[in-house]
């Protein structure tokens, strides 16, 4: 098995430090290719590396027209058959590369998650760059195996899993030959409150698969997204609308433009912010180490003659001096020069034999 440290997407390499950000359109487009077409460009002019969206078929998860769905929207509770509202939000293979053209025409990636095998020829065929597959299609492992033989990057969310669940996922993708797998951390629950949002998962999926992982958000804001990218997340998916009001089960909880301008910013400057694990001085500290470190400096005007004692040196700013740390080394050294009150010790002010011993260096 090959688990890469490192996919490449659309030529964007996605790796810990770099964030894939996602657009999630889903199912907000409201079955308005219109209105798909408008988020796209919001989601664009935000910075997000790519829009999702579903290219199911309903009757591959719906048959029972009485299944119903209770959400609220612009501050009403709403009640309605869940075969209605996903049959109202399909998109055929036609609407899907008329997206994809619009999505590359703009320089904005598009990948959407699939439903079937079909689904997933569907996309394939459009040239997408990564398959995404959902929370509820993680058991249908031969959903999961059609995804690995395309030899596409492949997305598996992890909502409502225990680890014994993701364990047969991630096997049938291996054992389907696949390679680039990202598992993403998510709660299947809309919206997610913080308590259950979980981001330790992170690590916990890292260190037990050895591959990239992600987090797919549904909680309100920004703030469990940055946790997020802090925590090594290589992906972060985020519902998008272009307003929270829109009819629909998910446009309460997505991100509006400004909000989903405002996670791309930030997370783009948190990587910048995590930066490096060496332990070592930066660029910038240079300034810092000579100007605001402390030198052995005389406590009081001192002649030719006087050995140093502890009570006639003290610390003070620039550095560049000998640092407080070599102070015992002075002590029961003669001055050769007259030295000032806040003058900085150098070998210079002492006896050539003193200042060649190698007791200053």
């Amino acid at each position: 098995m090959n688990h890469a440290r490192s996919v490449v997407i659309d030529k964007v390499s996605i790796q810990p430090g770099r964030s894939y950000i996602v657009a999630e359109i889903g199912i907000n487009h409201n079955g308005d290719m219109e209105l798909a077409k408008k988020q796209i460009s919001a989601a664009a002019e935000c910075g997000v590396d790519a829009v999702k969206f579903q290219n199911y078929a309903t009757e591959d998860f719906i048959l029972d027209k009485t299944l119903m769905l209770k959400y609220q929207n612009a501050g009403k509770e709403i009640e309605e058959s869940q075969y209605d509202l996903f049959k109202r939000c399909e998109l055929s293979a036609a609407n899907l590369k008329t997206l994809k053209d619009y999505c590359d025409s703009l320089g904005i990636s598009m990948h959407s998650t699939p439903t079937s095998a079909a689904g997933v020829k569907i996309l394939k065929d459009l040239g997408v760059g990564v398959l995404k597959n959902g929370s509820d299609f993680l058991l249908n492992l031969e959903l999961i195996k059609s995804m690995a033989q395309t030899g596409l990057p492949t997305v598996l969310s992890t909502g409502m899993a225990n680890l014994a669940e993701i364990d047969d996922a991630v096997q049938a993708f291996y054992e389907a030959g696949g390679e680039d797998l990202i598992l993403l951390v998510c709660t299947s629950s809309y919206p997610t409150p913080p308590s259950d949002v979980n981001l330790k998962r992170i690590q916990t999926l890292a260190n037990t698969y050895h591959c990239l992982v992600g987090f797919s958000d549904h909680s309100y804001g920004i703030t469990a997204a940055l946790g997020a990218v802090a925590l090594g997340s290589c992906w972060i998916e985020k519902h998008f609308t272009l307003d929270q009001n829109l009819p629909g089960p998910d446009h309460r909880f997505s991100s509006d433009p400004a909000e989903m301008k405002a996670l791309v910013k930030a997370v783009r400057e948190l990587e910048t912010c995590l930066g490096s694990p060496l332990i070592k001085p930066t660029q910038s500290e240079d300034y810092g180490r000579k100007s605001y470190r402390l030198s052995c400096v005389a406590s009081r005007d001192m002649s030719p003659g006087t050995v140093i004692s502890k009570e006639d040196v003290t610390f003070r700013r620039p550095g560049g001096g000998y640092s407080p740390k070599t102070a015992g080394l002075l002590y029961g050294l003669t001055l050769e020069k007259t030295v000032k009150a806040g003058d900085i010790f150098v070998p210079s002010m002492f006896h050539g034999k003193d200042a060649e011993s190698g007791k200053l260096s």
